[in-house]
């Protein structure tokens, strides 16, 4: 029985309040109409609007981390203030829903839709938002497309008319993540939005850019002439090839958005309801007594009403919690699970604390203003002579604040109350010398008493501040910066945009001239990151104070700042060294700043002759001065190259040619057909297709979580184990079962009452669905059982509710990193496998010759990290039982839907025929999804089958990524030989090997993972002595899985750290080694092999077309004469295998059905995650049929549809379906050919099927394909035949591990500042072959989007836990990178500002469908070519006595900065600087 009694002792203020005016119930407005005052009553005091939003069926408005950090929850608020309407982007994850009383909230439903029975782009009902994004292929998975949609709605919308700049869009799209498209195509989508797009190329005398010239195919003014011939050789179309770019899209949709959508871009303005131009004046009370006890919200419209409650409420327990943005206290209450139960709300009404306002002495700025505001009011007061020096780099630390969405309704009184250590804006006020305001009304009807504070005061232990209970900060006073006065901000982060800082600080100095120089009249250096709380650097600035500027000077004081800053080594947050460097950098840049500051001054000045001497500064040390901080935000362009579209025939002509006259059959439909689909760059269509496409823009996709709610509807909440390496000892559920709401708590001892079978694995059944009392805990996070209860929230304080009990500790303690597994032998030895060729690889390394030419040894390790695969859409499954309990049907967000039912079925023990799973869309998977989504559909199909109830259990973004694993990190221990040869070139010669990753607790895909590193270690290099042996390790972190190249880029990356080690030590550039034709495991490549092996010359090509050398050239010039900002390139090809290893696994199944209206359905065993396989298996049953793509039609993933199926894994699902459906697709055209020949010739396929049916023809047909016996398969143990023949390859006899290979190269050049660490990539080349493409514009988006997360785990990406390294971390063995807040995914703003994109001319591959290539998971190692190129940059640092040194992966901003060995950072690492590494979890 589910107790729904709750009381809220609140409950009698209201009456007292509604005397004084207050209104108990808000006004809610959604989308142009106000919600009825029932629903607008159930709004909670600490409900989100974004739990609001989906209660009430607004589902387009996703779920994606819950503290702010991904924007897929973008909404947009208005108001109006003073006759002005306000428009503003918001996370709905953190904003209060009481907070839009009075407000009007568009969300992505709010703005375009798709019209019903809509067929063309004319019938659309789209925003130019949404249509523009459709039109550039900016949605993959499309669960992040309505949060970005809604950022990019709020930007046009502050801008009447929808009148934007480019230069606003660039600064301002900065919260939002996308983990598929790699970016570019979304940016090309709002570039072309804006007012002022300018499109590159030449404009003729006419003044007309060529390209826009209606009359450019006859002009013949030799501007238009070069400019088409250029376009020609470039691959224009004539050449040959599809070439398209940035500013030739934006030209062509600006015409579009021009003629078509004039109106749209007022729809903010005239969709804001009249009701609300004038906003309530009266308060607002909502006491809740509803079972989710969510407390009580006070929205007082007087700064007196306000000191009342605080007066009357905070000495009480639980005190008085204000709220604005809601960005600290939301954090709070969801992740720290820390309970309010009353919360106030100022209301805009209290002017002095909305307030900012410029004075001629300060800017006074209201306590609750928006950071947004602020950062207006500063960027229009940066050029003005009286305040440029204190708004200016307030507006620069803004920028890089938090995001968009967080700064509109961030406050500055809420960072100094909540005196996080690390906040950006305290120390840049601290070290202004701004004051704070505190108000307060201690006597009823009394007076308001205010209390000046400095801000350097404020702070006094760790989150606590020298503020009363009964005091609120009104607003704070900045003073303006004078004569010789100046401020810089610093600020160093993982990651550029939206990222907390590592280190931040505020610096400014007052200088006076004398006869000696420039003296140091008053300087204040205020750091975060550097202590618990915002400090000064006292000492540091008493050695400043009244001395010369000049470098001496600060060189002195950088010394001590070391010995006031110095940190232990286990210092909470770790980067001891690192934090300390950053702060003495940050110091020498703040005195480059104001040499080049007081110069401008001087040199402006009536009375410059009379100062004195400027301090001198060397040109190359100049380099030094600014940062990213106050740099212009890039604009991200890029070409896309392509072959011109065409058809070609592949592996289904040869493997389904039993009979001529069947591939005539074949061919016939193509005669009738009206457009070939095959080789055309649809749009992408994830889940339903065609028209359906556009429901990912408008949010009427829905996802597993989106599903409307069955009757009875119960939510799950996971049980998760506290501590591993202990024995669970018991589970008291008797405490959650006592909290109203809940319904039932579900352990391993209702897995035994259904009679299920607990264990899992998709290899071995070595992990369980529920651990059992008295086993031992293998991870933090381990699943102990399942909470149900009738909301998610209810359900989540029964988990926390429940007791958990634990024995006594085992003895020794946790093994977490592949080091720890080393040293207790903690491995899985039936999985070590050994590849190696040409002799003793150990005999060879030891000799100094070979052939009488010198051998050339190094020897090392390198180690890889995790990567978090952060697909947008958490884990997601919605269990529904029927037949009284005796079916069940599961959705779920998996790439496996065979192996969810097969779980399901044993671990509810119901037969698996009466177990459905289906898989409509999936908001990214990238391998993630592949095993470890079963746990959860298998724990809410527990409860769904013992509740007899619909549950549906959606992981929280810190519960997904603290348990379902990441990718593996491996360790590689080697020694390599190179010969040098008689002409000074390098041969490679030999390398030996030993590789370990870290599996977690579980094998799960482990094995496999490292065979697929095994098989790419070479990468494309010919060693003719080769050894590689693979260990999997055994450790206590979640059990690893799958993730976008399988292992094959940490083997690469092994071979590539290798070659640069060797080219070093030969003093040669490593471009002269990446060259060669064969792979150890005995493949060959050819025509009859693997296909043609394109690598080298793709590699020339781009080479040639590059100029590398010219580039490499540049950047050494570019080094020489800047000290503290180096360039660096880098050319890196790939090749990766397609097919699955495991032989079992190269089989797919389809099912067609032609229906008499002459359209298709199509179901087949794949899942689509973003990927695009839908949308190329519609074009294949097109093409077959002969048909528009409208006509063809994928409804879900369904196991009573295509049964056993396979993993939709290992970029092999369009080979393995496409096949499938080509076969289906083969046996209805034979069937239905006698009734094409009864009929006239131009007969349409709707006349023969519906003459088909009344001939009682069949129209459906089963199509499977298996990749043939002989192209597939590896044996790793196998021993050679004593038959074999001598002159095939070494291990050749083991198999043929893969069908084809994928293969690529790519170019990249990078610019590091060398006193922070951070980077940027300048430029990007990425060449792919991809065989005949089937959809090039899905290839494209696929390389980008590989690319871009291939980048991202070698340089930002850093898995963290809590080790040897990290000891700060609590308990051992916990994942500590668990959301967008301590994981850092590439943003907007770290993609390649020009990334060009090209598929490679005349690929065909005799071996797949239509002659196409994978290339999902290929194109993800080019992206770390990132990774050598910042690596080229670090030597560059170093110069040529900092020898070769391992850089470890990730190249996060601290391993570079550390990497570049100046003298600023040797003086602040107490160990051997020349050997230090940076911690890493490894």
């Amino acid at each position: 029985m589910v107790k729904l009694v709750y009381e809220n002792e609140d409950t009698s203020l209201v009456s007292r309040f509604v005397e004084k005016g207050y209104r108990t119930i808000p006004s809610l407005w959604i989308n142009g109409s106000p919600l009825p005052p029932e629903l607008c009553a159930k709004a909670r005091p600490n409900q989100t609007l974004l739990s609001f939003l989906r209660d009430i069926g607004l589902t387009g408005t996703k779920l994606g981390c819950g503290e702010g950090g991904c924007g897929a929850c973008t909404v947009v608020v208005s108001k109006s203030v003073n006759d002005k309407l306000l428009h503003t982007s918001v996370n709905a994850c953190l904003f209060p829903a009481l907070a839009a009383d009075g407000l009007h909230v568009t969300t992505i439903e709010g703005i375009g839709s798709w019209k019903a029975g809509a067929k063309s782009h004319d019938q659309d009902n789209l925003h130019p938002i949404q249509k523009a994004m459709v039109d550039m292929h900016g949605s993959q998975c499309g669960f992040c497309t309505p949060g970005i949609i809604m950022a990019m709605y709020g930007l046009f919308a502050q801008n009447t008319g929808g009148k934007l700049d480019v230069e606003h869009l660039e600064e301002h799209l900065d919260g939002n993540l996308c983990r598929c498209t790699g970016y570019r195509p979304i940016w090309d989508a709002a570039r072309s939005l804006c007012d002022d797009s300018k499109v590159e190329g030449a404009t003729g005398p006419c003044g007309v850019p060529c390209k826009e010239c209606p009359e450019r195919d006859v002009c013949e003014m030799d501007c238009n002439v070069e400019e088409k011939k250029q376009e020609g050789e470039n691959g224009g179309c004539c050449a040959g090839v599809v070439t398209t770019c940035t500013e030739t899209k934006v030209m062509e949709f600006k015409q579009v958005v021009d003629e078509k959508y004039g109106e749209w871009w007022k729809r903010p303005d005239t969709s804001f309801p009249q009701e609300l131009t004038t906003s309530s004046k009266e308060p607002l009370l909502v006491v809740d007594t509803s079972i989710h006890s969510g407390g009580t919200w006070f929205q007082p419209n007087t700064l007196e009403d306000l000191l009342d409650l605080y007066r009357e409420f905070a000495p009480q327990d639980g005190g008085l919690k204000m709220v604005v943005g809601n960005t600290e206290v939301g954090i709070e209450t969801k992740f720290k699970h820390m309970v309010y139960p009353r919360m106030v709300y100022p209301k805009e009404s209290i002017s002095t604390m909305y307030e900012v306002v410029e004075t001629d002495s300060h800017f006074h700025v209201g306590a609750c203003s928006s950071l947004s505001s602020l950062q207006s009011l500063c960027h229009d007061l940066m050029d003005k002579e009286s305040t440029a020096k204190t708004a200016k780099p307030i507006h620069d630390m803004l920028r890089w604040f938090a995001s968009t969405q967080i700064r509109n309704v961030a406050c500055l009184g809420g960072n100094l109350a909540t005196a996080s250590p690390i906040s950006d804006m305290n120390p840049m006020l601290a070290a202004m010398g701004a004051n704070i305001i505190l108000a307060s009304r201690p006597v009823a009807d009394g007076g308001i008493e205010r209390r000046t504070i400095p801000v350097k005061d404020f702070f006094l232990a760790y989150r606590t501040v020298d503020k009363k209970n009964i005091e609120v900060i009104e607003r704070i006073d900045i003073p303006l910066a004078g004569k010789f006065e100046y401020v810089s901000p610093f600020k160093q982060a993982r990651r550029r945009e939206d990222d907390i800082s590592i280190v931040t600080s505020g610096m400014k100095i007052k200088l006076k001239p004398d006869e000696t120089g420039w003296i140091i009249e008053d300087i204040s250096i205020a750091l975060g990151g550097m202590a618990p709380k915002t400090v000064m650097a006292t000492k540091t600035m008493a050695t400043l104070a009244g001395k010369k500027l000049e470098e001496e000077t600060f060189a002195a004081a950088r010394t001590v700042m070391q010995d006031e800053f110095r940190m232990p080594e286990n210092v909470p947050g770790g980067q001891a060294e690192y934090r300390l460097t950053l702060a003495c950098s940050f110091l020498y840049k703040f005195y480059l700043f104001c040499v080049t500051e007081l110069k401008k001054e001087v040199e402006s000045s009536i009375d410059k002759d009379s100062l004195p001497a400027l301090p001198v500064v060397a040109s190359e040390e100049e380099s030094a001065v600014g940062g990213f901080v106050g740099a212009q935000k890039p604009s991200i362009s890029g070409t896309q190259s392509y072959p011109a579209p065409k058809v070609a025939s592949g592996f289904e002509e040869s493997y389904f040619a039993e009979e001529k006259k069947e591939a005539e059959v074949l061919d016939s439909p193509r005669e009738v057909a009206k457009v070939d689909s095959v080789g055309k760059a649809a749009t992408h269509q994830s889940g339903p297709l065609h028209w359906y496409v556009y429901y990912e823009f408008t949010g009427e996709a829905a996802y597993t979580d989106d599903i409307p709610a069955p009757e009875n509807l119960l939510h799950g909440s996971l049980i998760l184990a506290s501590k591993c390496h202990a024995s669970l000892a018991s589970i008291d559920t008797s405490p959650a079962l006592d909290i109203p709401g809940v319904f039932g708590v579900y352990t391993h001892e209702d897995i035994v009452k259904l009679g299920g079978d607990n264990r899992m694995g998709p290899i071995l059944l070595d992990d369980v669905a529920f651990l059992p009392i008295g086993e031992k805990v293998q991870f933090v996070g381990q699943v102990l059982g399942i909470v149900v209860a009738v909301s998610q929230e209810i359900a989540e304080k029964g988990t926390r509710a429940v007791a958990v009990q634990y024995d006594k500790e085992l003895e020794g303690h946790p093994i977490v990193t592949i080091e720890d597994a080393i040293e207790a032998e903690s491995f899985w030895l039936d999985f070590r496998h050994e590849c190696k060729r040409g002799g003793d690889v150990e005999a060879v390394l030891n000799q100094t010759e070979v052939d009488g030419k010198k051998l050339v040894i190094v020897e090392g390790s390198f180690r890889s990290g995790g990567q978090e695969h952060f697909y947008l859409e958490p884990n997601s499954t919605l269990a529904v039982p029927s037949e009284s309990g005796t079916d069940l049907t599961i959705y779920a967000s998996t790439q496996a839907v065979t192996k969810t039912q097969d779980f399901c079925a044993r671990v509810t023990n119901t037969p698996a025929a009466r177990v459905v799973v289906r898989m409509k869309r999936m908001g990214g998977g990238f391998g993630g999804k592949e095993t470890r989504s079963v746990f959860a559909s298998c724990a809410a199909a527990v409860a769904a089958k013992v509740s007899n109830r619909p549950v549906r259990l959606t992981l929280n973004r810190d519960t997904d990524m603290s348990i379902t694993g990441t990718r593996h990190a491996f360790l590689t221990h080697y020694k390599a030989g190179a010969i040098i040869q008689e002409d000074g070139t390098v041969k490679l010669h030999a390398l030996d090997v030993q590789l370990y990753n870290n599996g977690g607790c579980a094998f799960d895909l482990t094995g496999p993972v490292l065979d697929r590193a095994l098989f790419h270690v070479d990468n494309c290099y010919n060693w003719p002595v080769f050894r590689c042996v693979g260990t999997p390790c055994k450790t206590s972190q979640p059990p690893h899985t799958a993730f976008r190249g399988f292992g094959g880029p940490q083997g690469m990356m092994v071979t590539e750290h290798v070659i640069e080690h060797l080219a070093h030590k030969c003093k040669v550039s490593s471009d002269m080694l990446r060259r060669d034709d064969c792979t150890p495991f005995g493949m060959r490549f050819g025509d009859g092999f693997t296909g043609k092996w394109n690598v080298p010359s793709i590699f020339d090509d781009l080479f040639t077309k590059l100029d590398v050398p010219g580039r490499r050239a540049a950047a050494a010039d570019f080094n020489a004469k800047n000290k503290w900002i180096k360039r660096g390139v880098a050319l890196m090809p790939t090749k990766f295998g397609i097919a699955f290893t495991a032989k079992y696994m190269n089989q797919g199944g389809a099912l067609v059905h032609l229906y008499t209206d002459g359209t298709v359905l199509v179901s087949h065993g794949g899942t689509e995650m973003g990927q695009g396989l839908h949308t190329k298996c519609c074009q294949v049953a097109a093409q077959a049929f002969g048909i528009p793509l409208d006509d063809v039609y994928v409804n879900d993933a369904s196991s009573d549809k295509v049964a056993n199926t396979i993993p939709s894994a290992g970029s092999m699902s369009t080979d393995l379906y496409g096949m499938a459906v080509f076969d289906a697709c083969k046996q209805i055209l034979k069937r239905i050919q006698p009734i094409r020949d009864s009929l006239p010739p131009n007969a349409t396929l709707k006349e023969v099927a519906k003459k088909a049916f009344y001939d009682r023809v069949d129209l459906s047909a089963h199509g499977f394909y298996a990749v043939p016996n002989e192209r597939c398969g590896y044996d790793w143990f196998k021993e050679r035949p004593e038959d074999f023949p001598d002159d095939l390859p070494e291990n050749s006899w083991k198999g043929h591990p893969f069908n084809y290979f994928t293969q690529g190269v790519a170019f990249a050049e990078v610019e590091i500042d060398v006193l922070t660490g951070n980077h940027k990539t300048l430029c990007s080349d990425v060449v792919v072959d991809v065989g005949s493409s089937i959809n090039p514009a899905i290839d494209i988006g696929q390389i980008e989007g590989a690319f871009i997360q291939g980048m991202g785990w070698s340089t930002i990406e850093e898995v963290v836990y809590a080790d040897d390294n990290h000891t700060w971390i609590r308990p051992r063995a916990k994942t500590f990178t668990t959301g967008p807040g301590t994981y850092k995914i590439p943003a907007f703003n770290d993609v390649p500002e020009k990334f060009n994109v090209s598929l490679m001319q005349n690929a065909d591959n005799p071996f797949a469908v239509h002659s196409s290539k994978a290339v999902g998971e290929p194109p993800f190692f080019l992206g770390c070519v990132v990774f050598f190129a910042i690596k080229d940059a670090i030597a560059a640092a170093r110069g040529e006595d900092g020898g070769y040194y391992e850089l470890r992966l990730p190249a996060t901003s601290e391993r570079i900065r550390m990497a570049c060995m100046d003298e600023i950072s040797s003086q602040c690492i107490t160990t051997e600087a020349s050997s230090f590494q940076p911690k890493g979890s490894f």
